[in-house]
């Protein structure tokens, strides 16, 4: 993931949170938990982005990829059935 931060306002954090009648050391231990979280597990625009970016290339590959083997499959038949077609003109009836 990128460095960058995603904004979090830890004192309105705490405030919030002692207003509800947790003690100062548990609104800070949440606070910095999920600080913490935000900071390390959450993906921001700038990441998916960035993963978007790299699977479109990837695709791009892949498709270029299929692409070649396509062309090969479909010359490899083309000789495969003009080799038989000779094979039959020299094998029937008037061949030469």
């Amino acid at each position: 993931m990128s460095t960058t931060a995603i904004a979090f306002d830890t004192h309105k954090f705490i405030k919030g949170m002692m207003a509800t009648g947790f003690t100062e050391e548990q609104a800070e231990t949440q606070a910095h938990l999920f600080s913490e979280i935000l900071d390390s597990q959450l993906a921001t625009k700038g990441d998916i982005e960035l993963a978007k970016a790299e699977l479109r290339k990837e695709i791009e590959v892949a498709k270029n990829e299929t692409i070649r083997w396509m062309v090969g499959l479909a010359l490899a038949q083309l000789a495969m059935m003009a080799g038989i077609l000779m094979t039959l003109v020299r094998v029937l009836p008037g061949g030469h």
